[in-house]
């Protein structure tokens, strides 16, 4: 007789595993240990064969059957049910082998294969952690845009527009990673870079003009803070350098007979090795810099550890005690100021300028082909700018 819930209840454990039959191959197979187990018994083309449904009670009754009636449809189509479940088990192990979150780590991998800077790596792994969190485990070619978008509208409404924007931007290097792994057909992150808002540009605040540079020079000379803070606000002046390219620089860096300072690449945004002229004035001012932190390996250590470099907030508040605000000068605008005022001297190449500066040219062909240093034109660049600015300090 069909079995019934109470019957499969009632059963109880023996000493060898036992059967108990419903009808059409389907039974509960009973083991010692009290498990009741679903069991289908079937044969295909002459051969016996066994399918697993599970245990009851997590699969019912109505379970059990519903799934021996699939296999039963398949037999009369003449597909083997079991070959059937494993091939279905083997396409859900490919999928979830080829998840969004396998590709994500390979793409954080190769990133630091190839040198990224430690702070670089810890930001591009907070930016996919939303991703990870809301579609991480599943199959990357079974993402769709809607999908991505989804987790991006969560910071929109944060209004971190600038937050969506980059991520939209990692994410997108996971799937472009992926495709070209050939486990993926497309980025769908490309088909919403128009659906994100905008975030508003804000630039960092820059002196560009004669009149408010002189104010700050000034202002540096009668500066009562610390001597190293002025030092390096002098030599991020001089060298027109990004303020985390300064900030960690290393004595051993440093070339003093050949008058260069030597940026590893680690530690430029372009992730290629930089060079800097040194001039007399930056060579008086690393002499002086040489007895206050010469004993460490670092130029600015900070004030808590000499292992770690001063944090860019000590160059930015002094700017503040100098009596300019977030909206008139920051750490980082100083490459515009330089940038601004070779510029309009017109004594110079633009590209040389560009060099000195390490920028990036926009113009990606004429950056492939123009791999030109400008080396003995930047060593003037920079003897004229230190000059230029003792002019503006009054000496």
């Amino acid at each position: 007789m069909p079995l019934t819930d109470t019957k499969i209840k009632a059963l109880k454990p023996k000493a060898k595993p036992y059967k108990v039959s419903d009808f059409d191959g389907l039974y509960v197979n009973v083991t010692p240990n009290g498990s009741r187990l679903w069991r289908f018994k079937f044969r295909h083309e002459g051969k016996e064969g066994l399918l697993s449904f599970g245990g009851y009670p997590a699969t019912g009754l109505k379970d059990a059957r519903r799934l021996r009636d699939d296999a039963r449809a398949l037999l009369a189509k003449g597909i083997n049910p079991s070959a059937e479940k494993a091939e279905a088990k083997a396409v859900a192990a490919g999928k979830a082998e080829n998840s969004f979150n396998k590709f994500a780590d390979l793409f954080v991998q190769k990133a630091r294969k190839e040198g990224r800077a430690k702070v670089t790596i810890k930001k591009m792994e907070w930016l996919l952690d939303d991703a990870r969190a809301d579609f991480g485990d599943m199959p990357i070619a079974e993402i769709t845009p809607q999908i991505v978008l989804k987790t991006l509208r969560k910071r929109e409404k944060l209004e971190q527009y600038e937050t969506a924007k980059r991520m939209r931007s990692r994410i997108g290097g996971v799937f472009r990673y992926a495709v070209a792994s050939g486990q993926a057909e497309n980025d769908p992150t490309f088909a919403l870079k128009d659906a994100l808002i905008r975030p508003t540009v804000t630039h960092r605040a820059a002196i560009t003009d004669e009149e408010t540079l002189k104010r700050f020079l000034t202002a540096l000379d009668n500066y009562g803070g610390k001597r190293m803070t002025v030092i390096a606000l002098r030599l991020l002046m001089l060298f027109a350098l990004r303020p985390s390219e300064l900030r960690k620089a290393r004595w051993d860096e440093f070339d003093l007979e050949a008058r260069v300072f030597n940026v590893p690449a680690e530690r430029m945004k372009m992730r290629r090795p930089h060079a800097v002229p040194l001039t007399d004035l930056a060579l008086e001012l690393l002499k002086e810099l040489k007895a206050l932190t010469g004993w460490g390996d670092l130029l600015f250590p900070a004030q808590t550890s000499a292992h770690k470099p001063m944090s860019e907030n000590t160059l930015n508040q002094a700017l503040r005690r100098m009596g300019f605000g977030p909206d008139e000068a920051t750490s980082h605008g100083f490459r515009s100021t330089f940038s601004t005022f070779a510029n309009e001297s017109g004594l110079w190449n633009p590209d040389a300028i560009e060099a000195y500066s390490s920028r990036q040219d926009k113009n990606a062909v004429r950056r492939a082909y123009n791999r030109s240093q400008y080396w003995e034109e930047r060593v003037k660049i920079a003897e004229w700018w230190a000059g230029r600015l003792v002019d503006l300090s009054d000496g």
